[in-house]
């Protein structure tokens, strides 16, 4: 596995989950393959630290946004700090940000101006974005039509929408993220899902410390898992897990304009 070249476009390596053992989680990442590592955040605190864990390991590379449970009273003065952290040479997008309706911590309305607050920032400083979306895929789908025009590049993180979803996701020329659920006995609309996108088009995440895969549910997840995510892919697809690993890497690599 360690000749993979693999890219776990999500995980929140800056959460207390990790803080005992966080070089042994990068350690047994690398060894598993895994090249690069993309760390969002998901309020202006994470947002630092993702930014200082990136400065320092070169491997990483961090996002700033406001998640969407997090975007309550959100205004100018957030607004101008993160376009200040964005401006760190490891900070390669905005995110994660969006629309969550399963908790109904924030009302949709302040959710919704958040969101297209921090979409106009990215379109500011040309930096792509990832984005958020928990059963919220058709509003999420229509503010980006209507604001996520001229953006450089958008992930819709941990998909779970419909085909419908997916259609018009790749209509916007937007990634999908794929990560441990793909591997749940019973997530036969999300492998449907994996099985019709464009190869091209599939970035693959862990969302450590959440959403461990099959083998690990129930308990943290970390970045070497990211390997399990490939290996089902190419379970899916008919292709060989090195294959899967070049192919998704590359796509992350493009979206978010990687050497």
């Amino acid at each position: 596995m360690s000749d993979w070249q693999l890219f776990d476009t999500h995980c929140h390596l800056d959460v207390p989950a990790f803080d005992d053992d966080r070089d042994a989680v990068l350690a047994r990442a690398r060894a598993a393959g895994v090249v690069r590592l993309l760390n969002p955040a998901y309020d202006l605190a994470s947002s630092r630290r993702a930014i200082a864990l990136a400065e320092a390991h070169a491997d990483l590379v961090a996002a700033v946004g406001i998640h969407p449970n997090d975007a309550a009273g959100f205004g100018e003065s957030h607004l101008a700090e993160l376009r200040a952290l964005a401006s760190a040479p490891s900070v390669v997008a905005i995110g994660e940000i969006g629309l969550d309706y399963h908790w109904q911590i924030v009302p949709r309305e302040e959710q919704a101006r958040a969101f297209v607050a921090q979409l106009g920032l990215a379109r500011e400083l040309d930096l792509p974005v990832i984005v958020h979306c928990r059963e919220a895929y058709d509003d999420a789908l229509e503010l980006l039509r209507d604001h996520g025009r001229g953006l450089p590049g958008l992930v819709m993180h941990a998909f779970s929408g419909r085909m419908e979803h997916l259609r018009a996701a790749l209509a916007l020329g937007f990634y999908i993220g794929i990560g441990g659920p793909v591997t749940y006995p019973n997530a036969h609309a999300l492998r449907a899902v994996v099985e019709a996108a464009p190869l091209d088009r599939i970035v693959i995440e862990t969302d450590s410390p959440y959403l461990a895969p099959q083998p690990h549910r129930g308990r943290r997840n970390e970045p070497a898992y990211v390997a399990t995510v490939a290996q089902k892919i190419a379970e899916l697809r008919g292709r060989s897990a090195s294959d899967i690993a070049r192919i998704t890497t590359d796509n992350g690599r493009r979206l978010f304009r990687l050497n």
